[in-house]
């Protein structure tokens, strides 16, 4: 398990790929608050297959422990409004185990400081973003925009970044909020889906923020060649390097762990952070855990550990009925 120094401010992370799932869900608890970051699980789809039932297992798992969390939090935060983000609230057991009832389980009678809907957003977030707000706002206790806000809970404050990219600058996938949670001098800083960065202006924000604790998205290099290109993958390891040098604890998280070959494209990283005494691990090595990766594994889990007939039965159902059927485990 990683030690840091955050004097009060308790960090566990939820859900994530080395976790078996796509999160980058957090808990961070101060004396003032206990904050929920972005309480959403998914899979993912690769061209061969539906996820493995090993997949599922752990996407059942995590879904249970952001709701035993939730019902712990005095607020939940949301950066954006992909999916493995944030809890939808139609039912939905093929990608991301959800249904109305979990959305009540974790929103219920909660403080919600989210990402605008209305502005720094494209198309299709601005839509579910207007769903959810919609459909949660009965069982909500409030809902208030964070965009480039500051929210104080006593000596406890929840500073909210303007928009950055989701990624690359000008990207079709929009914008995140990036959080920090200060407490007593020290802080935790939750940059959601930057990819390393691999904007330079989003960059120097996280390095003027200079947390003691950095949860940060890498660059999704699986998708090399097919929507990102090379030269941006490496935009964003060398950035990811630069907060390396300067912060001293990383929880390198996401996307870069959808990829096989994580390890090896993180080299640059890792060397760099040992030259300077820091420290870059995973969530489940920060929790002490063995990495459980399950995406970039499933081709090989279908040939190793064959699902049974039950399972092969429900991937054969018609979409939608399959949406609303949880797969037998």
């Amino acid at each position: 398990m990683l030690k840091t120094s955050l004097g009060e401010i308790s960090v566990t992370p939820i859900a994530d790929e080395s976790l078996g799932v796509r999160s980058m869900c957090t808990f961070v608890e101060t004396p003032n608050v206990d904050a929920l970051i972005d309480p959403g699980v998914s899979l993912g789809s690769r061209v061969f297959t539906l996820p493995h039932p090993l997949e599922y297992k752990a996407l059942k798992e995590n879904r249970d422990r952001i709701e035993k969390y939730a019902d712990q939090a005095t607020v939940i935060t949301i950066s954006h409004y992909h999916f493995d983000h944030i809890t939808p609230t139609f039912t939905d057991y093929t990608w991301n185990w959800s249904n109305l009832e979990a959305a009540k389980r974790i929103f219920h009678g909660k403080l919600v400081l989210a990402k605008s809907a209305r502005s720094k957003i494209n198309p299709s977030q601005r839509r579910r973003g207007w769903l959810f707000k919609k459909t949660t706002r009965e069982f909500l206790k409030e809902i208030h925009k964070a965009d480039g806000i500051t929210f104080d809970f006593e000596k406890t404050q929840l500073k909210f970044s303007e928009p950055v990219f989701h990624g690359e600058e000008d990207t079709f996938l929009g914008w995140v909020v990036m959080l920090t949670i200060s407490y007593n001098g020290k802080k935790v800083m939750h940059a959601s889906d930057v990819q390393g960065p691999m904007s330079d202006k989003t960059l120097n924000k996280i390095l003027i923020e200079n947390p003691d604790l950095l949860l940060i998205g890498g660059p999704p290099s699986y998708l090399t060649g097919f929507k990102i290109n090379e030269k941006a993958i490496q935009k964003g390891i060398k950035n990811l390097s630069v907060l390396a040098k300067r912060i001293p604890s990383i929880i390198i998280m996401h996307h870069l762990l959808r990829d096989e070959k994580w390890k090896e494209l993180s080299k640059p990283v890792f060397n760099t952070a040992k030259k300077v005494g820091h420290k870059v691990v995973t969530a489940a090595e920060f929790m002490g855990k063995p990495n459980k990766f399950l995406e970039f594994k499933r081709e090989t889990l279908y040939k190793t550990k064959p699902p049974d007939d039950s399972f092969i039965k429900w991937t054969k159902l018609p979409r939608l009925k399959q949406k609303k059927t949880s797969p037998p485990l």
